[in-house]
């Protein structure tokens, strides 16, 4: 039967059904392909370093490649030395959703300093790792003020340690996937977290036992910190699952895949 045929043995209510058929498998194909057209939009993530001791521009580097292959991440870097004066590349900071410290007693210029003061009161995400406790030599407040803790030293020498998480957080988002580990470096005393700090992991040692990571939300923004981050610390998955976590946790943003 040809064509004119077809049509003419349709009736109305035929036609109507037909119509609809031919819209629904035309709709049906163009949405897969519609929303594979709308990828995440990218974290863009600062990632500010000067902790020679502990390698942090490697190991943030490494940190950056693991976020930036397996999430919808954007990385820039304001690299400066270990008890410097000055990290180029800080502006960044005024367009990123997110800052990662990993800083040893640098002495920032006033505009410099003021920056990352802004950025932390902006209720945006902020990060911290180890020595960021003591990050910045000339706000050394910024360990109660900003990361809830109360940093007194850290133990003599580097012994195995395990990681484990507290029974109550054990459902919290920073810790989804994330099992036990272990780290070689030594832990960092903590005697006493804010108040409205949360507590998430804890480091065992013979003898010993300390805090090593927790979350808090301040002026409206949500803060992570870890004590650990020696180097072998980037190579264990969990660690690397931890701090993905941690960069998403704090923007209220689930991972998004790349």
């Amino acid at each position: 039967m040809t064509g004119t045929g077809a049509r003419r043995c349709l009736g109305p209510t035929n036609r109507s059904r037909f119509s609809l058929f031919v819209l629904a498998v035309l709709f049906g194909c163009a949405a897969p392909a519609a929303r594979a057209a709308e990828p995440a939009t990218p974290l863009k993530v600062c990632l500010v370093s000067a902790s020679a001791e502990y390698k942090s521009h490697e190991s943030l580097a490494e940190l950056q490649k693991h976020l930036e292959a397996n999430y919808a991440v954007r990385c820039t870097r304001a690299f400066g030395d270990d008890k410097g004066s000055s990290l180029p590349g800080l502006e960044a900071l005024d367009t990123a959703d997110i800052m990662v410290l990993f800083t040893r007693r640098v002495t920032l210029a006033d505009d410099q300093l003021a920056r990352v003061k802004k950025f932390c009161s902006s209720g945006k995400g902020v990060v911290g790792l180890r020595t960021a406790s003591h990050g910045i030599q000339n706000w050394l407040e910024i360990d109660a003020e900003l990361f809830g803790g109360s940093y007194k030293g850290h133990y003599g020498k580097d012994e195995p340690a395990q990681v484990v998480p507290e029974e109550k957080a054990k459902g919290h988002p920073v810790l989804a996937g994330v099992k036990p580990f272990g780290t070689p470096g030594k832990l960092y005393k903590n005697p006493a977290l804010a108040a409205d700090a949360t507590l998430l992991l804890t480091g065992i040692a013979t003898g010993k036992q300390e805090p090593v990571a927790w979350v808090r939300e301040r002026e409206g923004g949500r803060v992570f910190y870890t004590s650990l981050g020696v180097p072998e610390d980037f190579t264990d998955a969990d660690f690397l699952r931890l701090m993905a976590n941690a960069v998403f946790w704090t923007v209220r943003r689930e991972p998004a895949a790349r």
